[in-house]
């Protein structure tokens, strides 16, 4: 099944969108997040991929209290940004997070993974490989590394993570479409399950993915943020279009 993931990114509180994760160019959508998912929710979203961008940049949450209150709507919600030890990944599951992303704390804690994915469940735990040029970043992205993408998520299948969710920095937040190559590149070279983020602009950006998925059965959905607030494409029409059979 190919999952639509509407993203709802908190900063200050607030719901926006950042160019390229550089937080000078901050677009902000709603003064309120919760509106943001009641709309996603109403249209059919049964996820959300909710992102503390506050929490990015310094290393610990900011938006617990406003996961609590998007969570209690119902809906399935993933939760990255900030997840740095266990003791945050627990009080993030408690706040109500059906999935947490770990980022930065998976590639500088080695054993980090693996002993999440112990204690909590790999069906609770994803990683978060963010990449440019085939290389990760961390820290909200402003530190590049020379780790190879592919190598990592293959060390992250082996000690039992089962999702992934690649985003492709170039073109996140830029409406270019999607990094077609690099993801199917990622599926191919491991087992995991991939959650494709970055570059969607359009309707025929996400059937492509969703069309990927069929050749690539481990591409399990894609996450759509700039593109879904500047209305170029809606859930619904999505979640339709992207269906079994289509």
């Amino acid at each position: 099944m190919f999952t639509i993931y509407p993203a709802i990114d908190l900063r200050g509180g607030r719901c926006v969108r950042l160019l390229h994760g550089k937080a000078e160019h901050e677009t902000v959508y709603f003064e309120d997040p919760l509106e943001a998912a009641e709309k996603w929710i109403a249209e059919g979203a049964e996820w959300l991929h909710v992102v503390d961008l506050d929490g990015a940049f310094t290393g610990k949450p900011a938006h617990l209290e406003v996961i609590s209150r998007i969570a209690a709507l119902g809906c399935k919600i993933q939760v990255g940004g900030g997840i740095r030890n266990e003791e945050i990944v627990e009080s993030t599951l408690a706040a109500g997070a059906s999935r947490v992303v770990l980022g930065t704390s998976a590639v500088e804690k080695p054993e980090f993974p693996a002993n999440a994915v112990s204690r909590f469940g790999s069906q609770s735990i994803a990683v978060g490989l963010d990449a440019k040029d085939g290389k990760l970043a961390l820290r909200g992205w402003v530190k590049g590394t020379e780790i190879n993408t592919l190598d990592f998520a293959r060390k992250m299948e082996d000690v039992g993570v089962e999702t992934v969710i690649h985003t492709d920095i170039a073109t996140d937040g830029a409406l270019t479409g999607p990094n077609l190559l690099s993801q199917a590149e990622l599926a191919d070279s491991c087992g995991l399950s991939v959650i494709t983020s970055g570059g969607v602009s359009s309707q025929a950006d996400v059937e492509a993915l969703a069309k990927l998925s069929q050749d690539h059965a481990n591409i399990a959905g894609v996450i759509v943020g700039r593109a879904l607030y500047e209305g170029r494409v809606s859930v619904r029409e999505m979640i339709e279009s992207t269906k079994p059979g289509k």
